[in-house]
């Protein structure tokens, strides 16, 4: 505080000092505005010393051109909301824009880094009549979203209404990192909703995909790491218990492809909920109600004979079950299958092989249906290794397992022990534990195993006796 007012001391001491001297020197002087203009001069020349440079604040710096947000509103470029007008050639456009940007380098050879642009439906509806594509390959961070897109009544029945492709790209990807969020893709039965080929990290997020025809909802085919979260799909509009389910066509998620994902998703129609044709994929919390086994659906197909590597962990199949073709390490696990939704084992060469389907729980009608069952009209599961279908939970349908117990109680030489109305595979028993407890207090009979066949332990000793015979036998 002291400093300050000396800072403003100084100056105006030297003005009143200029002022006193200035007065003297205009004391024999006659002209009054002389005198008048000295004095001004004076005033001026404090303020000078005033505004010296440690007090003055610099000037400010004149403002720079910042680029505008990379958002691309469909409605500027023609797009109509109201859903009348085609919109096509506006949302086109408006893809052209986007894909024709600023680059902020390079994600994977060849695709251009976007920057994050956003193509804003803006809420609107929008009627669609081809599909919606970028010019060409090679675009990478970048957003579609906030929209309704319905197809035309003209639109092609072959197509979806946004594809992430270009058949002429020579590129290892042909798009990196695009986003699909908030949308709602009416397909009007005429084409599939999405198409994401030979892509790297696409997300299909918070998505209502509704009125696909008889095709895919979504299709991903190549490419690595498509996450599909938190999205609805279904042919038909409905919340189970639809009149015409037994009708119920088309795929609503098609895995043609490697390293992708399916969680927190709902699919309530279609013949098909997920069809998997591709290596290490996972499945977490989806629930199935598509179309109902006993009307010829399923929940999740696994076509993949001989190399599954599939992970379905988490779930919820809903009266439709799950179809595995000679599956190769699997992982079926933590699941609820209701309404005596099953798990079926397809043999297309007669291999099952590194196969997990433990700690789930079946909820049926009390009808026998078995939890898991074979299907083994092509040929017989000859080769079969480390599968294991234990420690599930089951409530009104009829137990399979890989690993059981049982006791048998009775006076002789010979117990049997049959396990045909639990084990999974028939006429296959790989290990056998057992342990004779004789009632007897003199008897130390000798016994052994006699014979393992037919998924019968046969047990006997050399004299007859009271006895007890525990056994455990795992396939």
């Amino acid at each position: 505080m002291e400093t300050r007012k000396t800072q403003v001391a100084v100056p105006v001491l030297l003005a009143i000092m200029t002022l006193i001297v200035s007065q003297v020197a205009f004391a024999g002087k006659d002209s009054l505005h002389e005198r008048h203009m000295a004095e001004l001069q004076v005033v001026k020349a404090s303020l000078v010393r005033r505004n010296l440079p440690g007090f003055v604040s610099p000037p400010p710096t004149p403002p720079q051109a910042v680029p505008g947000p990379r958002v691309y509103q469909v409605i500027s470029y023609g797009a109509d909301p109201t859903g009348k007008a085609d919109s096509t050639d506006a949302i086109l456009k408006a893809m052209e824009d986007a894909f024709d940007g600023p680059d902020h380098g390079v994600l994977m050879e060849g695709i251009n880094d976007l920057g994050g642009a956003r193509i804003d439906l803006q809420g609107g509806s929008y009627l669609i009549s081809r599909p919606l594509r970028f010019p060409s390959a090679g675009a990478g961070n970048l957003l579609i979203s906030g929209g309704t897109l319905r197809a035309s009544d003209d639109f092609p029945v072959d197509k979806y209404l946004i594809e992430l492709n270009d058949e002429s790209s020579k590129l290892q990807y042909i798009f990196e990192y695009i986003t699909l969020r908030d949308l709602l893709i009416d397909c009007n039965y005429r084409g599939g909703a999405i198409a994401v080929i030979n892509s790297l990290r696409t997300s299909i997020d918070n998505c209502y995909i509704t009125r696909f025809g008889d095709t895919n909802g979504i299709l991903v085919q190549k490419g690595h790491e498509t996450y599909i979260r938190n999205s609805f799909l279904g042919q038909h509009i409905t919340a189970g218990g639809d009149k015409g389910e037994r009708n119920f066509s088309g795929t609503a998620v098609n895995l043609v492809g490697n390293d992708n994902a399916i969680t927190d998703t709902v699919i309530f129609s279609a013949a098909i909920g997920v069809m998997i044709s591709g290596q290490a994929n996972l499945l977490s919390g989806v629930h199935c109600y598509n179309k109902a086994t006993g009307f010829g659906g399923t929940g999740i197909y696994l076509k993949l004979p001989g190399l599954t590597q599939n992970r379905i962990v988490n779930s919820y199949l809903d009266y439709t079950g799950i179809v595995a073709e000679d599956p190769v390490q699997l992982q079926i696990s933590g699941t609820f299958f209701l309404g005596d939704a099953f798990i079926l084992l397809k043999s297309i060469n007669g291999v099952v092989r590194g196969v997990n389907i433990v700690d789930n729980m079946f909820s049926g009608s009390d009808n026998g249906v078995q939890i898991v069952q074979l299907d083994q009209t092509n040929k017989a599961f000859e080769n079969v290794d480390q599968v294991v279908v234990d420690r599930n939970n089951v409530n009104g349908m009829a137990t399979r397992s890989t690993v059981a117990k049982a006791s048998v109680d009775g006076n002789g030489t010979s117990w049997t022990v049959d396990f045909n109305q639990v084990l999974l595979f028939p006429n296959l028993i790989k290990h056998v534990q057992y342990t004779l407890v004789a009632r007897d207090g003199g008897a130390f009979p000798i016994h052994a195993v006699r014979n393992v066949s037919d998924n019968r332990v046969v047990v006997q000793t050399n004299a007859p006796v009271t006895a007890q015979v525990y056994v455990t036998v795992d396939q």
